[in-house]
């Protein structure tokens, strides 16, 4: 994080209490430090936490994050953010630590990767929208079928289910935003949004052929491997998770019963072998050593699969798994710290994705002096060359109805062609 952060232009300052990792932080990157125990809020206050922008916390111990962010807000900072591993204290049970603590973000960087994976499985296209919405908005580029339901019908006559929205249609080398109007023709490809839960639904309509079953591997039982799971629940997936621990593999067998556990080591060759791993279309490596994801990785690709990934926690060998036959790499460090670059960006307009080659999405920070704060999506004038696909708002996202009111500090995901962006500034950000 501290080299992402100053390579941005970033002030960093770095407390620790092991004094050799501070002098090797001083030796590699411009940053400042401070030996203390970062729970302390005398360390924290001498370290300037009253005029940070913001705190991580993002020690070993989840305990220690979560005690030093919430000192940190307490003392003035204007973001504090905890970095947690286990998932007891991630996901909301009995108690939402986030709340409970007055902390602004709760960060699991595994987790993070998990659903950077699914994301990049589902629909490689719409990788940073997706990320928009937390995971909870798909977003996905698709060519209508033929006996589709929904050819021939306007969009207002549509029963598309609600939290749905057809954003643009590509037909015969053009691109154009969908409005209530448009008429879904033979041949057309679109863009289509809609939260997590009834995407399928509103995709029946469109496209009949159901998807293709795809097969993937997962070595290793981590909780990243639980995540990931979690988030192709329900897909068109067959999963085969390999865990070499009997206990943890029963443990995992009972948790995931839509997952097939086995209790073996898929790089044995006779394993591999008998399982037919050679058909899955994906391997994804998630053990907690980076050379044996590495080698993992290359030995289901030169055996076979059509696509392997591996996660490694060393971020300097993500460039170099490329070449030695690994499709796709993860450091959950890496995906931690754009997380933490996207969260410091206040730019009130950035772009997230082109899709089609002539439709941008775009991020919009609506700003207290723009002409559409206080109006309903139904009284401003967007149509024909945007639409907004999805609001975020605090930790929530949701795909907009006409009568949702956009309220100073929303986050709006536009749709719409490229070279528009000007109409928008007035509109949505403001003098």
């Amino acid at each position: 994080m501290a080299d992402v952060l100053t390579a941005k232009g970033h002030s960093v300052t770095v407390i620790d209490t092991d004094p050799d990792r501070l002098r090797t932080m001083t030796d590699t990157l411009d940053v400042s430090t401070l030996e203390g125990n970062a729970a302390s809020s005398s360390v924290l206050a001498e370290a300037g936490v009253r005029n940070a922008d913001v705190l991580v916390a993002a020690t070993d111990g989840d305990e220690v994050n979560l005690v030093a962010a919430s000192i940190g807000r307490a003392l003035g900072a204007k973001r504090a953010i905890a970095r947690l591993h286990h998932r007891a204290f991630f996901e909301q049970g009995e108690l939402d630590y986030q709340q409970h603590f007055n902390i602004d973000r709760l960060m699991c960087p595994e987790y993070s990767t998990a659903t950077a994976i699914a994301r990049a499985l589902r629909n490689p296209a719409a990788l940073a929208i997706e990320s928009f919405a937390g995971g909870l908005i798909d977003v996905h580029e698709f060519k209508v079928t033929p006996d589709a339901p929904a050819l021939g019908q306007p969009l207002a006559d549509l029963r598309m289910p609600p939290q749905t929205r057809l954003a643009a249609v590509m037909r015969e080398g053009s691109v154009f935003v969908a409005e209530a109007g448009t008429c879904i023709e033979p041949g057309d490809r679109i863009v289509l949004i809609g939260a997590h839960g009834v995407f399928d639904d509103a995709r029946r309509l469109f496209r009949t052929e159901k998807p293709k079953l795809r097969k993937i591997v997962l070595m290793g039982g981590s909780p990243m491997a639980v995540w990931l799971c979690r988030a192709l629940r329900e897909r068109v997936w067959s999963i085969r998770l390999f865990e070499t621990r009997r206990s943890r593999a029963e443990e995992l067998a009972e948790k995931l019963d839509w997952v097939t556990v086995l209790n073996a080591d898929p790089t044995d060759h006779s394993v591999f072998a008998e399982e037919q791993l050679a058909l899955a279309a994906t391997f994804v490596a998630l053990l907690d050593h980076d050379e044996d994801n590495i080698v993992g990785a290359v030995y289901a690709k030169a055996n076979g699969v059509t696509e392997s990934i591996a996660v490694v926690q060393r971020s300097r060998y993500l460039d170099l798994l490329y070449h030695i036959g690994v499709d796709r790499s993860y450091s959950p460090g890496t995906v931690a710290a754009k997380e933490l670059l996207d969260m410091l960006d206040d730019s009130p307009l950035r772009l997230l994705a082109t899709l089609a080659g002539e439709i941008d999405a775009l991020l919009v920070r609506i700003g207290p002096r723009a002409e559409a704060a206080g109006q309903s999506l139904r009284e401003i004038q967007l149509a024909p060359d945007w639409v907004v696909g999805a609001l975020r708002r605090d930790d929530r996202a949701w795909v907009p109805a006409a009568d949702d009111v956009l309220n100073p500090g929303d986050q709006a995901m536009l749709i719409g062609r490229r070279g528009q962006q000007d109409k928008l500034v007035p509109l949505l950000i403001g003098p």
